[in-house]
């Protein structure tokens, strides 16, 4: 039989014993009870996912049994939450699938890779068609223990690619709009000196015309009199009154001027006619170096702005692109310097052929105020403009620096003028006769 003080201590530690157990317990209920919570919020969040996404989201065992839904897929076959569960993946597409399914999911566990194609469910109104995406489903171990199939209707996705493609279409007609708004802005500013440029020889022509008629009124008055059996002495005073004499100096001198006049309204429409010209095509070899020269001649007529256009460099310079659309650029480098040097005296434009680095290249600098550092990463932006209200569209550069781009060059703002204000230059491919040897550098 035990003493009492030993017995005591047997009782204490059976007792403590239990208490450690029953600690132990609670700990474990608590640790079990935060774990479920977490389980329920898991579960919880998953099913919203289930019941939110749009998509069709299939999860499948390993051999091809239905795990889970999601909504979309309940609703696009008409079956009740759940009523996937347990089934067979093939049974859910159109019969002719499902030997692709399986094959690719076999493929999928090789290659532990996704795979994509097109198959069509058993829907409620008739096949579904989806772009199907398979994905392995790994354990904590990385193991292959399952399949994620993930799909968007085809519909949708070539609704959605049509919409794609008609936007682009638009934008392409847009781009190409502005380029013509543009184009006619610049002809427009071009009018008045057009105008003036036309009516000087077309003037020239007017006043011979007139000489002419009087020519021919006298001549016609000294041969009714030959006719009429003057006689010698008659004509020779008649001739006198006439003067004919002079008026047949008088006549070619006539004739010439009319001629002239005639040309040269031929060639300022033959210069209007290249300058219209829509420039859109096949790309050909052209020379820089005469677009400019024409682009500025024109752009020099319409304005008021008193300037010295000067030329150097290359005196000819074959590049290859579309000269119409090129030209539009010169235009609006050159206008744009003119435009600076308004009401300015001593203003200078100077423009520059040469061949950098296997390029035609070409510059248009002014001896104007140039360009703040605070505007020029902001230069080539649609629409922004530092001209006044009404006097721009903010378009010009923009568009230059699109059709430079387009040709395979770049338009840009360049840090140095050797006049001292602004500076534009750009390159564009040289074509296959290339350059004058003065050109290089």
């Amino acid at each position: 039989m035990l003493a009492p003080e030993t017995g005591d201590a047997v009782w204490a530690d059976v007792l403590s014993a239990v208490d450690r157990t029953w600690a132990e317990l609670v700990d474990y209920q608590e640790r079990l009870e935060r774990q479920n919570h977490e389980l329920e919020g898991l579960r919880s969040f998953l099913g919203s996912i289930l019941a939110s996404v749009s998509d069709a989201l299939i999860v499948a065992t390993r051999t091809g049994a239905v795990l889970e839904t999601s909504a979309s897929v309940d609703a696009l076959t008409g079956r009740a939450p759940g009523g996937w569960t347990g089934a067979a993946l093939v049974e859910m597409f159109e019969p002719a699938a499902g030997g692709r399914i399986e094959q690719a999911m076999a493929e999928v566990a090789a290659g532990r890779t996704p795979i994509t194609l097109e198959v069509a469910l058993i829907g409620r109104d008739g096949p579904a068609p989806l772009e199907l995406s398979i994905s392995p489903r790994r354990d904590e171990r990385g193991r292959i223990v399952g399949f994620v199939l993930t799909g968007r209707p085809l519909g949708e996705l070539r609704q959605a690619y049509s919409q794609l493609e008609s936007s682009h279409a638009a934008l392409i007609a847009a781009q190409a709009q502005l380029v013509r708004n543009e184009k006619l802005a610049s002809l427009g500013r071009l009018l008045a000196g057009v105008a003036h440029e036309l009516n000087n020889p077309i003037s020239f022509v007017y006043a011979n015309a007139h000489a002419l008629e009087r020519y021919a009124g006298k001549f016609e008055t000294y041969f009714a009199a030959v006719q009429q059996g003057a006689s010698r002495d008659a004509l020779i005073s008649l001739r006198e009154e006439l003067k004919l004499d002079r008026a047949v100096t008088n006549l070619r001198t006539a004739i010439e001027g009319a001629r002239d006049g005639a040309e040269r309204v031929r060639d300022i429409v033959e210069d209007l006619r290249r300058l219209s010209a829509e420039g859109s095509g096949e790309m050909v070899d052209f020379d820089l170096v005469e677009v400019a020269h024409v682009a500025a001649d024109w752009v020099q007529r319409g304005t008021k702005t008193l300037a010295d256009i000067g030329f150097s460099g290359a005196p000819a310079l074959i590049v290859r692109g579309r000269p119409g659309h090129i030209q539009q650029v010169m235009m609006n480098l050159v206008q744009n310097a003119l435009d600076a040097l308004e009401d300015m005296g001593g203003a200078r434009v100077m423009i520059e052929a040469r061949v950098v680095a296997g390029r035609g290249e070409l510059r248009v600098c002014d001896n104007g105020p140039g360009v703040p550092e605070a505007v020029a990463a902001t230069i080539f932006d649609p629409f922004f403009t530092t001209k006044a209200v009404g006097k721009g569209t903010g378009l010009g550069l923009s568009i230059s620096h699109k059709i430079v781009e387009e040709h395979g060059g770049r338009l840009r703002l360049l840090p140095e003028s050797p006049l001292g204000g602004a500076c534009f230059g750009f390159d564009l491919a040289l074509g296959a006769s290339g350059a004058a040897p003065e050109g290089q550098a």
